[in-house]
């Protein structure tokens, strides 16, 4: 089945762009990439990855293709080879290795490909392949968004990261966080550092309160902390109170993006969690006013002081107080 995907034009201003290329990767292995001092790029280390996990014919299908393509063939060439890598390739886990993933951080900081499979992998190799020129590349990535399936969407928005000229691709980033699958928007907001460097705050705070309403969990969103702010935080806030006046649940992430700005109504809905939440609503509540700067916030917590010193013991955190639900 294709989704029709509306191409991105107006290119924003004003953020940084992402990094593309790192120095040598730690502990890379003699030929690897980035092996004996030499630069490496992500196309590079993504078809070193694929070489080791595929057998004799597929290995050799990319290569050629990979060659052909970067030699200067054809878009269609780009495009048939992306639309048969399933069946050249399969669907298998990428599967990368502590070290391998070390080797992706190295390469382009916040890049973290663990969900990646052997077709999404290949897919954005390809089309690094192709070339970085801005206008090609746009013009290539907007076709082939256009007339991809949910598993190639998938792919061409986890390589966000890895295109050249980052900015020209926030509305592309856009279009895939509108996207009434949940998969194609968690391709964009989870383990995916575009996000953070490149949309504004509004647009992050949207991504933000849409991963909570499709019940999409926060702790993979690259930068969630950094990129806290007073207005997400009141956003989450009213959300929450909206979400306990219809008595439906609440995600206990949510207090997370609230703590550091707790104050006022945000305080008191931090107390009314302490006296009568859930385990682990309580529990999300002490680690919110442990971030939080009012001094009031510190008041609470003494009144609390037996819950405080319990989530403290148990060395819960962020992640593990989903656990308790």
């Amino acid at each position: 089945m294709r989704h029709p995907v509306s191409a991105p034009g107006r290119v924003e201003q004003g953020l940084e762009p992402a990094m593309q290329h790192a120095g040598p990767l730690p502990s890379a292995s003699p030929g690897a990439p980035g092996a004996e001092g030499r630069p490496v790029s992500t196309g590079a280390l993504l078809e070193h990855w694929l070489a080791g996990r595929l057998d004799e014919a597929g290995a050799r299908w990319l290569r050629d293709a990979v060659a052909s393509i970067a030699g200067g063939g054809a878009d269609r060439e780009l495009y048939r080879s992306i639309s048969i890598v399933s069946r050249m390739l399969g669907k298998a886990p990428l599967g990368l290795e502590p070290a391998e993933l070390a080797m992706a951080e190295a390469a382009r900081q916040g890049w973290d490909p663990s969900p990646w499979t052997v077709d999404q992998a290949a897919r954005v190799c390809l089309l690094l392949a192709a070339g970085a020129d801005g206008d090609s590349f746009v013009r290539r990535l907007d076709q082939l968004c256009a007339t991809a399936d949910v598993d190639e969407l998938v792919a061409f928005y986890r390589g966000l990261p890895l295109y050249p000229d980052p900015p020209r691709h926030r509305l592309r980033a856009a279009e895939g966080l509108r996207s009434n699958m949940k998969v194609v928007f968690e391709a964009v907001a989870h383990r995916n550092p575009y996000p953070a460097e490149q949309l504004p705050q509004d647009a992050w705070n949207q991504m933000v309160l849409k991963a909570l309403f499709v019940g999409s969990p926060l702790h993979p969103i690259v930068g969630l902390d950094r990129r806290a702010n007073e207005a997400l935080a009141h956003m989450l806030g009213d959300y929450a109170r909206e979400r306990r006046a219809a008595r439906r649940p609440v995600s206990p992430e949510l207090w997370r993006c609230v703590g550091p700005f707790a104050g006022g109504p945000l305080l008191e809905s931090l107390e009314r969690l302490l006296e009568d939440g859930s385990a682990a609503e309580r529990a999300a509540a002490v680690l919110a006013l442990r971030s939080a700067s009012d001094p009031r916030a510190g008041r609470l917590l003494e009144r609390h002081a037996a819950l405080r010193d319990s989530v403290a013991a148990a060395g819960a955190d962020w992640r593990s107080v989903l656990e308790l639900q």
